[in-house]
C-alpha cells in the first residue's frame, strides 16, 4: 500500500451493521434520547460551574499565602477542565447537544479552547482522521504522530523504545505542556499528517491560535500573579502540578481505549483494502472499561464506552450505557470480537503492550 492510495473497508456482507442499527433504533426510543440529551446539558452546567467556580475561588484569594490551598485550587481547575472537555467539548464536537450547529460549536470552542488547546485543529484530526481510520497505519493522526513512543506494531522500532514502558509515565505527565506550547503550533506547519494531505491553513487560524494561547496564559498565570499573595515561582509550581494531574487523567482515560494488548491494528493490503467492515473494525480497535457503570460514564463522558462511541458518534454519550449491551449481544451473535476490561486492567494492559512493542 502506498501513502496516496485510497483506503477502503471490507464490505459488510453478513448484515451485522444493518442488524445492529435496527436493534438500536428499535430499543432506544426518541424520548429516551431526548432525556439523554437533557442530562448532557445538565452535565455541561455541572462541570462548567465546577470549572468557572474554581477559577473564581482562585481569584478571590481567600486563603492568603497558604501554598497548599493554592496547589489544591489549581488541581481543581485542571481536573474540572479535563472533565468538562470529556463530558461536553467532545460531544459538542460530534454535534450531539443540539440540532443547531452554532450551539454545538459555541460549547465546543469555548470549553476546549479554555484548556489552552486548539479546538479547531483538534477537531480536524479527530473527525477527519481518527474517527475514519482508527488504529490504521498512515491514516490515524493519534497513532502516527509520535516520535518517542511506538504505539503501532506497524511502526519502525527505535533502540531506546525497549524502555518505553518505563519512561512513558514521564512523557504522559508532561503531555499538556507539549500540546499547549508546542504541538498546536507544529500542526499549523504540517502539510501532511497521517491521511490528512496537503493541509493549507489560512492565516487567521494562526491568529486565532495565538489569541487563545495568550488568553489562556493570562487567566491561568498572569492574572493570578497580580491578584494573589504568591510569588511567580509559586504560581508556576502550582500550575505545573495542575498540568501533571490533568495530563495523567487525560492520558489514562484515552490511551486505554485503543492501545492495549487486546486491541488490533489492521493493515490494508496492496489494493488499499482493510480486512474488516467498518463496524467490525471499530469493535476490534476499541477497548471499553466499565461501559455501563453510571459513575464511570459521569466522569469519563462516554470514553469508557468507546465501541459505542465509534459506532454511534452522533448519539449523546449519556445513552451509551443503554447502547453497549445491544452491541455486546450482537457481537456475540455474529461472533465478533468485543474488548472490555476494568480501567485498572486496561492501564495494565497498555503498559504490557508498550513493553511488548519495545522489545
Amino acid at each position: 500500500m502506498n501513502n496516496s492510495q485510497q483506503i477502503l473497508f471490507k464490505r459488510d456482507t453478513d448484515g451485522f451493521t444493518k442488524d445492529l442499527n435496527a436493534e438500536v433504533k428499535n430499543s432506544i426510543s426518541k424520548d429516551r434520547i431526548e432525556r439523554a440529551v437533557a442530562f448532557l446539558w445538565l452535565k455541561l452546567f455541572f462541570y462548567l460551574s465546577f470549572f468557572i467556580g474554581s477559577i473564581i475561588v482562585l481569584y478571590q484569594n481567600q486563603y492568603g499565602n497558604h501554598f497548599g490551598y493554592l496547589l489544591m485550587n489549581y488541581v481543581a481547575i485542571g481536573t474540572s477542565g479535563i472533565l468538562l472537555a470529556f463530558n461536553s467539548a467532545h460531544d459538542a464536537c460530534h454535534q450531539t447537544f443540539s440540532k443547531k450547529k452554532w450551539a454545538n460549536d459555541l460549547i465546543f470552542y469555548f470549553t476546549f479552547n479554555m484548556q489552552g488547546t486548539s479546538a479547531r485543529l483538534w477537531r480536524i484530526r479527530h473527525l477527519a482522521s481518527h474517527h475514519l481510520f482508527s488504529n490504521v497505519d498512515g491514516c490515524d493522526a493519534d497513532v502516527d504522530d509520535n516520535p518517542l513512543l511506538r504505539f503501532s506494531p506497524n511502526h519502525k522500532k527505535k533502540s531506546f523504545m525497549k524502555y518505553q514502558h518505563f519512561y512513558a509515565p514521564i512523557l504522559y505527565s508532561l503531555y499538556f505542556i507539549v500540546w499547549i506550547y508546542a504541538k498546536d503550533f507544529v500542526y499549523l506547519t504540517k502539510k501532511n499528517l497521517a491521511n490528512l494531505k496537503n493541509q493549507d491553513y489560512p492565516f487567521w487560524y494562526t491568529l486565532e491560535l495565538v489569541v487563545w494561547k495568550l488568553f489562556y496564559v493570562s487567566y491561568m498565570i498572569v492574572l493570578p500573579y497580580y491578584l494573589l499573595d504568591f510569588s511567580l515561582s509559586e504560581i508556576l509550581w502550582a500550575y505545573l502540578l495542575m498540568i501533571v494531574v490533568g495530563s495523567n487523567i487525560f492520558i489514562y482515560t484515552l490511551v486505554t481505549t485503543h492501545f492495549t494488548l487486546e486491541t488490533d491494528f489492521p493493515s490494508a493490503n496492496e489494493k488499499g483494502e482493510l480486512p474488516y467492515s467498518f463496524a467490525e473494525h471499530q469493535l476490534i480497535v476499541s477497548m471499553d472499561y466499565h461501559p455501563t457503570n453510571p459513575l464511570a460514564t459521569f466522569l469519563f463522558g462516554g470514553f469508557n464506552s468507546h465501541a459505542a462511541h465509534h459506532l454511534f458518534p452522533t448519539l449523546p454519550h449519556t445513552i451509551y450505557p443503554k447502547v453497549t449491551p445491544i452491541i455486546v449481544d450482537k457481537a456475540n451473535e455474529y461472533n465478533y470480537k468485543y474488548n472490555v476490561l476494568t480501567l485498572v486492567g486496561a492501564i495494565s494492559s497498555h503498559f504490557k503492550y508498550l513493553k511488548k512493542l519495545g522489545q
